[in-house]
Parts: C-alpha cells; structure tokens; sequence
C-alpha cells in the first residue's frame, strides 16, 4: 500500500514539473527575437575573428610560407609540415633572424607607455582647462578634438612632410632658431620620437573628452567642503580630483595602451620598414607581407605572442584596479 501511494506520488510529480523540453521550449519562445538579433553578430564575428585567430594558431605549429602554402593558381598543393613549437622557440631565443624579439619588445613597451603617459597627462591637463568656464571654451573643445576627426593617414602624411629634413617646416623653425635639425625619419632614434610625437597628438584628444566626461561627473561639493577646510589647489586636485577620476581613468588607460600596443598605422606610414621604429605588430606584418619567402608561421607566432602579452597584461590590470575596489 505505501509503495502504491509513493509510486502514484511520483507520477503525480512528475506531471506537475515540466519536462526540459517544455522549459527550452518557452525559453525559446520567449527569447526568440533576441537570439535572432544576436546571431548575425555572433556569424560575423566567428568568421572574422574566431576562425582566423584559430588558422593563425594553427600556423604557429607549422613551416607554412610563400613556397609551401597551397596555391591554386599554379596548380601547387600545399607541402607545409608540423613543426611542434619550434617557431616559438625560436622567436623567443631572440635571433636576430627571427626579429629579435625581446629588443623589439622593448621598443614596443617604450612606445607604448611613453605614448599613454603622454596622452593622459597631456589630456588631463587640457580637460582640466576646459572644465573651467572660459570664454570661447566650446572653440576651443572643436579644435582640441580635430585631431581625432581627421582620418589617420592623412595625418601621418602631413606629419610626415612636416618631419622631412630638408623642406619640412620643424627643421626650418630649428634651422631659424640656430639649432641642430636631425634627420627625422632616418636610421636614428629621432625616428622612434617622431612617431611618439605624432600619435600622441592624434590621441589626446580622446583621452581630453574622456577625462572631462569624468571630470564633469564629479560633484562640486566636494570642491567647496575641500576649500571650507582649507585645502590648497594641490590638495583638492589629490584628494577630490583624481579620486573622482579614477574609474575613468582605469578604463581609458587600458584601452590605450591596447590601441598603442597594437598601433601600425602611425609607424608604418611616417617611417616604413624602419628598425628604429619596429615593433611587435610592424614586424609581424614585415614578416607576412614582405621578402622573397613570405614566412607566414613566424608573422602568426607573433600574433599569439602580441595576443599573449595584452591579455596578461589586462588580468593583471584588472587584478589591480579590483584591489584599489573598482569594479570593472
């Protein structure tokens, strides 16, 4: 008799909780709309990023160039073998050969902090300036910010031409002034100043607007309960200022430094194929798109380790931003 009734109980339990089906189901027809908004997204990025960041990684263990790819126009199969990790190995042991990576390294982390640094100190100087109620102020943000609104190429050319060392207008001024006029973009490390000069002007203004968004977010009684108590321009700029700025700036400074890192345009347009100015991503397309045998494996190799190196990067960033207790 128990055993009955705790069967019947189970069937009866059974009945009244809906089965997986039934619940995908509903979920589905609720949220249909939604995946379908999604997914065109999500095909796009698969096949834009997901599936050449997995063939790219593929080719890292692998001997793939110009003469062994498959190509279809000369009726050439591909000839490529597995290599295990023999191209990180090799990148990694800094042969010259193979772009020397941790020179390069270093140049590509001295372009990149020194570019930042510049930006947000730069920046937040003139959102500083522009925080106040001057006169002509909304002039002055559309000309502080034209930089940013024109495309970078033309940019880089008129820089350029203005860093020519004969008829470029900077060593005119130099030649004016009586001082020495370098040659800009030649095999020296004025090269590597040129382009820091050149891409901190077309960041600032990014970084100007964002830190004036955050500047302007920040309450003014703070100000005032600051000046009550006597604090000095400096102590409110410490204690009320940079506080109030500290999500923002967080958020900005990773994102430059990733958009730095990874900044080809600049360099390639103003110097070239310059070793002065070389850095992890040019060599890479140095390697992919240039010489008699275009070696496909090392460019990929590069393109892990570049992938590698900013995604340790931003943990660790995040790790401390999480200590200092914000949330991001």
């Amino acid at each position: 008799m128990r055993g009955a009734l705790r069967t019947n109980g189970a069937l009866r339990s059974r009945r009244s909780d809906p089965s997986k089906e039934a619940t995908v189901r509903r979920f589905l027809e609720r949220h249909w709309y939604a995946y379908a908004m999604v997914l065109p997204v999500v095909v796009v990025i698969a096949v834009l990023v997901l599936f050449p960041l997995a063939q790219g990684v593929f080719f890292t263990f692998t001997n793939i160039n110009e003469g062994t790819i498959a190509n279809p126009v000369l009726d050439r199969p591909a000839t490529y073998s597995g290599v295990g990790l023999a191209n990180y190995l090799n990148v990694l042991s800094g042969d010259p050969s193979f772009g020397s990576f941790w020179s390069t390294l270093v140049r590509t982390l001295v372009w990149t902090f020194g570019c930042v640094f510049l930006h947000y100190v730069i920046g937040l100087g003139l959102a500083l300036l522009l925080n106040r109620q001057v006169k002509g102020r909304t002039a002055y943000r559309v000309l502080l910010v034209l930089p940013w609104a024109v495309p970078a190429f033309i940019s880089a050319f008129a820089w350029k031409y203005m860093f020519n060392a004969q008829y470029g207008i900077i060593n005119q001024v130099l030649r004016a002034l009586g001082l020495p006029d370098p040659i800009w973009l030649g095999q020296s490390d004025w090269a590597l100043v040129a382009v820091i000069v050149v891409n901190v002007w077309l960041g600032v203004p990014f970084m100007m607007v964002a830190l004036l968004g955050g500047l302007q977010s920040i309450s003014g009684d703070l100000y005032e309960a600051a000046e009550v108590d006597g604090a000095s321009a400096w102590q409110r700029f410490r204690d009320v200022t940079l506080p109030g700025l500290r999500s923002v700036s967080g958020t900005v400074v990773l994102l430059g430094i990733i958009w730095t890192f990874n900044m080809f345009a600049v360099i390639y347009l103003i110097t070239g194929p310059n070793p002065n100015t070389r850095i992890l991503v040019t060599y890479a397309f140095e390697r992919f798109f240039s010489g008699a045998s275009r070696d496909y494996a090392v460019a990929s190799t590069y393109g892990v380790l570049i992938l590698s190196v900013l995604l340790v990067f931003a943990g660790v960033y995040r790790r401390a931003l999480r200590r200092q207790g914000e949330v991001w």
